[in-house]
């Protein structure tokens, strides 16, 4: 109930007023059954923007930091993202993907959207980065297909670090579903999973026009945290 509250009352009418978010494609979600949408992620708007315009509604898989923080704020955010149709999943750890899957899987089975970003987290420079192939076992095992879609401009509405969100021009564009019955039964094979991540990351890169880095996120940022550190703490010269 809130979750559709929030759609049509609270946040999703000021989300079209502030951002006049235009849809593209929108007509290759599929009105029925279960399906995939895999995006693009450049922001946290992301979460709010994508729901807001969609005529179903979508399930999305979200860090399960948003759901564990402490104090007052900390259990607001946990109340407003499972009320709006949040799952929390656990990145840490070997089961982490395991239980993303299986969460996954189940809002599936329900007949329902499940949104999930194959990058696995944020772009913190606007690029696209490699794709996970969770999305890939889930739309295997499940049958169903992909939904490409791409976010152009909340990166500029939201960069990293920034609370409250510019005006600035956006638009969320939808692609014809990826269909990847032909790999039945071989969601156990590695070979099939990145070549159908790669397929659905392709997809994205053509709706978004970014440029690609053929690395993991998560990599990336780590690298650069660790160099950052470096820089700021130099090693002394020996002798």
């Amino acid at each position: 109930m809130f979750y559709y509250l929030l759609k049509y009352v609270l946040l999703g009418p000021l989300l079209r007023l502030v951002f006049r978010p235009r849809i593209e494609g929108l007509e290759n979600v599929p009105a029925h059954g279960p399906a995939i949408v895999a995006g693009n992620h450049l922001s946290f708007s992301d979460h709010f923007l994508m729901p807001a315009i969609l005529k179903r509604r979508i399930t999305f898989l979200a860090k399960a930091e948003y759901f564990t923080g402490p104090g007052l704020k900390g259990r607001l955010t946990a109340f407003f993202f499972r009320s709006a149709g949040q799952i929390p999943v656990d990145r840490s750890g070997k089961e982490a993907g395991q239980a993303a899957i299986r969460e996954g899987l189940g809002v599936l089975r329900k007949d329902e959207l499940l949104g999930i970003y194959p990058e696995g987290t944020r772009s913190h420079d606007g690029r696209l980065y490699k794709g996970k192939v969770g999305v890939a076992v889930m739309a295997l095992t499940a049958g169903v297909p992909v939904v490409p879609c791409a976010m152009i401009g909340t990166f500029e509405a939201q960069p990293p670090g920034t609370v409250v969100p510019r005006i600035h021009p956006v638009t969320i564009r939808f692609g014809k579903p990826l269909d990847f019955s032909r790999y039945a039964g071989m969601e156990h094979e590695k070979a099939i999973l990145r070549a159908v991540t790669d397929e659905i990351m392709y997809a994205i890169l053509t709706l978004s026009e970014q440029e690609y880095v053929d690395q993991y996120a998560a990599v990336v940022k780590a690298d650069g945290a660790g160099a950052k550190k470096e820089r700021k703490f130099p090693r002394a010269p020996l002798g």
